[in-house]
């Protein structure tokens, strides 16, 4: 973009758009029934330990990282297809869609994620979000610390944040303040863990789940927002 759009919505893709709690409960059922419950564990341990080391959750890396201790199973080649080819498009939640559609009638919309640049990308693609948002997606490792690229890369003169993290959403809004409405679909274990609730405050809208936006009158939320009056959840 060359010139500055009224309104940028800036969307999360996993448990904002995308059920990815369910994502990763079929992999955990696909490694057990395939490698046994102890191998199952060892990935999910090695999946955390890289999540803590790189800041994001990387499936593929942590499969190479598991893989050096059954070299000698064939199997572990196919486990990288089941993460390639999962149909994530039956992720998506109910209305996920519809709602960049609408949201497009009011400004630009762009897929705003953390990831790697493997199977991140896929993800979206896989799931029609890509498509969805015309190949606007950005994927970062903390993104709430790339405000100033998003901005470049997609400048406006008010953003809308979608998204799952309470923690992020209040990281944008120190740094854009009333330059952004932030909104809470409270969707997937990080949104509904009580200690995360009681540690941020809240985003400016917070709605049960995403597919409620559809019946949200989107002018006057940012009418509302941008002149610092309080606004209730759609009903």
């Amino acid at each position: 973009m060359t010139s500055p759009a009224d309104v940028v919505f800036l969307l999360d893709c996993d448990n904002t758009l995308l059920d990815n709690d369910l994502v990763q409960d079929d992999l955990r059922a696909h490694l057990a029934r395939e490698f046994g419950v102890e191998s199952r564990d060892r990935y999910w341990a090695i999946l955390e330990q890289l999540r803590a080391e790189l800041g994001y959750v990387d499936y593929l890396g942590a499969l190479q990282r598991y893989r050096l201790g059954e070299l000698s199973d064939p199997r572990v080649l196919l486990l990288s297809s089941f993460l390639v080819d999962y149909p994530f498009a039956s992720r998506l939640y109910p209305g996920a869609l519809d709602v960049i559609r609408q949201l497009r009638t009011c400004g630009v919309t762009v897929i705003l994620s953390d990831g790697d640049v493997v199977f991140q990308p896929r993800k979206i693609q896989r799931s029609g979000l890509w498509a969805a948002v015309e190949g606007r997606v950005l994927i970062y490792i903390h993104k709430e610390g790339m405000l100033d690229a998003v901005a470049e890369r997609y400048p406006a003169r008010h953003y809308v944040m979608v998204d799952d993290k309470l923690r992020i959403l209040a990281a944008i809004k120190r740094v854009w303040e009333d330059r952004v409405t932030t909104i809470f679909p409270r969707q997937g274990h990080y949104a509904l863990d009580p200690n995360t609730l009681t540690a941020y405050p809240a985003a400016d809208l917070t709605v049960e789940r995403i597919g409620d936006l559809l019946t949200c009158d989107l002018p006057a939320l940012l009418g509302a927002t941008t002149a610092g009056r309080p606004h209730q959840e759609p009903r």
